[in-house]
């Protein structure tokens, strides 16, 4: 059984590595947490939350690439 867990594993990591790219995001002691509470309270992750945010940052500074 846990050959199949270690098997299982690198194929997750295996997609996550061809699909998308990490980012490091380092915070003040304590913010993980507030940022995890303001998440929860409209019911998204931790990851989601941060994207969503990014977004609209990049929208509201209009820096969305210019289509050709």
């Amino acid at each position: 059984m846990e050959q199949q867990g270690k098997a299982s594993t690198r194929a997750k990591d295996k997609y996550n590595a061809a699909n998308y790219d990490q980012v490091k995001l380092w915070v003040k002691k304590g913010d993980r947490e507030h940022i995890d509470a303001a998440a929860k309270a409209v019911g998204m992750s931790r990851n989601a939350f941060i994207l969503e945010a990014i977004e609209e940052k990049i929208k509201r500074e209009n820096l969305e690439p210019q289509q050709e």
